[in-house]
């Protein structure tokens, strides 16, 4: 068998490809930005085409360097930013309209109508969602009544939807030359329109929306023996490899973390934080604001569930200290700055830039900065931004404990903001529990390797991929209660000053 698993990491904000060993070490990688399309107030967007461009020049670039070639490749798996919607023509692989990412919020008076008309409940109790601007389903929609043609198109069987998963495996597996047109459970559950106990497409919740079925891939398991497809000599391979694993990107984390077992939780920091609570073969209806989804489904098993809370804005955040107000010049230095103050002297900073997500769902909600005097300076202003990542995730984590009952001994953590060792200090203050960094921080790609290989036995059973885990720092909490009850509490009060602030009708 060959000695390397590939992984395509498509995110946000770039597209890195990595390749690691039997060790679960990373053996090299490459990654390029693409570009982050703003056209009005609230609308987020990405060109699908540059993607794929970006994708092909990542693998290319990545084999290169390490001077290896498909043949080395046992299997790739793909993970994904997760809603972020892609329509296009199977005839001529060309998109309709720029995708849509998953931080848009053009759809907020959709969501808006169908809990106001009574299909809130069916969503929920059908998909384990909210109806919310976050998720596919509506922004499908969107596409069919916007632009022209989409409609006409889907109904003859032209027009097809996927997630950024299924759009990149479409193409490597040859595009409109006879590209498999797939995606796996965890992305498939992203769109509010999966039923989350038949694992398949639900034909009410497609009459809610006015979606043809006809649009949507096939929705397989996230591991499988039998290939989604082989990559094409003529791609960025340049030779057959099989496509065998696909996950969303916070599963692929979980896996990538090893959370296998019932109660187990991590919690991903990139764009936006992600965190996910494994509760096995249950699948546990949420009362307290969170998602609930497929952590995985590995080929010839049961489907695993999890709760999620999403959060829309934790390392974007710094990303707009850095971009929007120029107090930084790059991501590392927010730490730098910050350690100049010993607290946040009193400032408080909601980043609800898109609305809140878990627990709140609150897309009237705007970002604010309260509790301001001249006192304050910059270097408040970012210690408040890390503390804003923090609370965000305790809101999450008090709704776990609502709704399963499990209190977390341990956070597992993950994602380029984990490299910020003060953001960490701070976040197992705030959490008052201990929080664990592994060896391995980029999970996401880690999990789609082993979730592909798996499948073709590189690796054979979880209780192997348990012994690759190896823990790289550790912090523990330094505040008291009563600091940390004092702090929570004032964070309460500031999310409360951003709601109401947008009209949704």
């Amino acid at each position: 068998m060959a000695d390397y698993v590939g992984a395509i990491d498509q995110g946000t904000t770039s597209t890195r490809f990595m390749i690691f060993d039997h060790a679960g070490s990373e053996v090299m990688r490459h990654q390029l930005e693409h570009e982050q399309i703003l056209p009005q107030a609230g609308w987020v967007e990405h060109n699908p085409l540059e993607i794929w461009e970006r994708t092909s020049a990542v693998v290319q670039t990545a084999l290169a360097k390490a001077g290896l070639g498909s043949d080395d490749l046992a299997a790739v798996g793909i993970t994904n930013q997760r809603e972020t919607t892609v329509v296009w023509d199977r005839r001529t692989g060309r998109p309709y309209y720029p995708a849509i990412v998953w931080q848009d919020t053009r759809t907020d008076k959709l969501a808006s109508r169908l809990e106001r008309e009574g299909y809130g409940e069916v969503i929920r109790r059908k998909a384990g969602l909210p109806p919310a601007t976050y998720f596919a389903g509506g922004k499908i929609a969107w596409l069919l009544e916007n632009v022209p043609g989409v409609r006409e198109d889907a109904e003859a069987g032209h027009a097809i939807f996927g997630t950024t998963d299924c759009w990149l495996t479409w193409q490597l597996t040859g595009g409109r030359r006879g590209g498999v047109h797939v995606t796996d459970v965890t992305n498939a559950s992203r769109t509010m329109l999966m039923n989350l106990e038949t694992l398949d497409w639900d034909d009410e919740l497609l009459e809610i929306f006015g979606i043809p079925a006809s649009m949507l891939p096939e929705i397989r398991p996230s591991s499988v023996r039998d290939p989604y497809g082989t990559t094409r000599e003529d791609g960025p391979f340049a030779g057959e490899v099989p496509l065998t694993g696909i996950l969303g990107d916070q599963q692929a984390a979980m896996v990538g973390q090893v959370c296998f077992e019932s109660g187990e939780a991590k919690n991903t920091y990139g764009t936006g934080n992600f965190m996910l609570l494994n509760t096995g073969e249950t699948l546990v209806r949420s009362e307290a604001g969170l998602l609930t989804t497929p952590a995985y489904q590995f080929d010839g098993e049961p489907v695993h569930y999890a709760l999620e809370g999403s959060i829309a804005v934790t390392g974007s955040a710094v990303q707009w200290l850095r971009d929007q107000l120029g107090i930084i010049s790059g991501a590392a230095q927010s730490e730098a700055l910050a350690r100049q103050v010993e607290d946040n002297g009193g400032v408080y900073f909601v980043p609800a830039f898109s609305g809140l997500f878990a627990p709140y769902w609150r897309s009237d909600a705007r970002g604010a900065i309260v509790g301001l005097s001249r006192f304050n300076t910059n270097a408040h202003l970012a210690r408040a931004t890390l503390e804003a990542i923090c609370f965000q995730s305790r809101d999450v984590a008090e709704a776990m404990v609502s709704d399963a009952g499990i209190e977390l001994d341990v956070l597992k953590v993950d994602g380029g903001v984990t490299q910020n060792e003060l953001c960490m200090q701070i976040q197992a203050d705030v959490l008052g529990v201990e929080v664990s960094r592994p060896v391995v921080a980029e999970t996401t790609a880690l999990g789609a390797a082993y979730a592909a290989g798996l499948a073709v036995g590189f690796w054979s059973s979880k209780d192997e991929l348990r012994s690759n885990w190896a823990e790289s720092k550790r912090w523990s909490p330094q505040w008291d209660d009563e600091r940390r009850a004092e702090a929570y509490g004032r964070w309460k009060k500031a999310v409360e000053r951003t709601l109401d602030w947008v009209e949704v009708d």
